[in-house]
């Protein structure tokens, strides 16, 4: 007899479950927060454009410049003042700025007037691009935020489906006709359970036969010894026997802290085992949500009883 051989599927699968491989995904993702310190500074640079043009000068020097009749034309926005003098060779901008104290100045308007001087308001809204920004920034950070989150979750569970994936299954496809290398004969012993198999194997190698006759199989089969008996082996075999998918999960995955998660992986496996049909689906600890129906703490709601009364309703 040939020594049972662990299938290259299940090398992989450990493989890729192992500490070494869960080191390759970094548990913290500096791209969000990259992202977001890079448009502070291209808004802090824009900014700063935006006021290193004209020299500042003190609110005194320029009513001095006022009534020395040496400013051709004067903007105020706000508090901020910008003018040009009257002998400029500046097209565009302005040659000074300055601010107004506090405390209002009622003289100053009658002496711009005096003065002859252009005078234009505006007012102290930002520019447009600084508006759109400020208006997105809470967005973009909220939508970083996710992200990083979304990105740190699927690390820690298996590069999963993230922060909206958790009823997602967590069934792994071990074998496929094509890549198993277990039959009956790597499983020693057990002739009455591989007789009793059989049925089944045939069953899922030729379906018409037995709708033909009306013949109902099994909703399920339930193996039960104490651990390293060969159940899973002898699974895989059935599975590799009749050429079906063998799809594999521990009892122990269904369940999770959020309500609803165990019942949706529940739907989620039978639907992946629908598109390969005809599959074979592989619980393995069963035990663990397969108790005494309404012995939950929350009575009907509680997690594992729904778990079980899905993993029903789809068998």
């Amino acid at each position: 007899m040939k020594k049972p051989t662990k299938p290259e599927s299940d090398q992989t699968q450990d493989q890729s479950d192992s500490p070494q491989v869960q080191q390759g995904h970094p548990l913290f993702d500096w791209r969000p927060l990259f992202f977001t310190l890079l448009l502070f500074a291209l808004y802090y640079t824009f900014s700063a454009q935006s006021e290193t043009g004209p020299k500042e000068i003190p609110y005194t020097q320029f009513k001095q410049q006022l009534m020395n009749d040496e400013l051709a034309s004067i903007t105020m926005r706000g508090q901020q003042i910008n003018g040009r003098y009257r002998n400029s060779d500046k097209v565009n901008g302005f040659d000074f700025k300055t601010y107004m104290p506090d405390i209002r100045d009622e003289s100053l308007l009658e002496l711009i007037e005096s003065r002859n001087v252009e005078l234009k308001a505006k007012s102290e809204e930002l520019p447009t691009w600084a508006t759109v920004l400020i208006s997105l920034l809470p967005w973009i950070l909220i939508f970083g935020f996710f992200a990083y989150s979304n990105r740190a979750l699927q690390n820690r569970m298996g590069g999963g489906a993230g922060l909206f994936g958790f009823s997602r299954s967590h069934a792994r496809l071990y074998e496929t006709p094509e890549t198993s290398e277990i039959n009956f004969d790597e499983v020693a012993g057990l002739e009455g359970a591989k007789q009793d198999l059989r049925e089944v194997i045939e069953f899922l190698r030729n379906p018409d036969k037995f709708r033909k006759l009306d013949a109902k199989l099994p909703k399920g089969i339930l193996m039960m010894g104490p651990p390293g008996t060969g159940k899973t082996l002898l699974a895989k075999a059935t599975a590799a026997e009749a050429g079906v998918p063998f799809f594999s999960i521990s009892g122990s995955e269904f369940v999770e802290m959020f309500v609803g998660v165990g019942a949706g992986r529940v739907r989620s496996m039978f639907q992946q085992a629908r598109e390969k049909a005809p599959a074979l689906i592989f619980v393995d600890e069963i035990d663990s949500v397969g108790r005494v129906r309404g012995s939950g703490v929350g009575g009907g709601n509680d997690e594992r009883e729904q778990t079980l009364n899905q993993m029903l309703v789809e068998m």
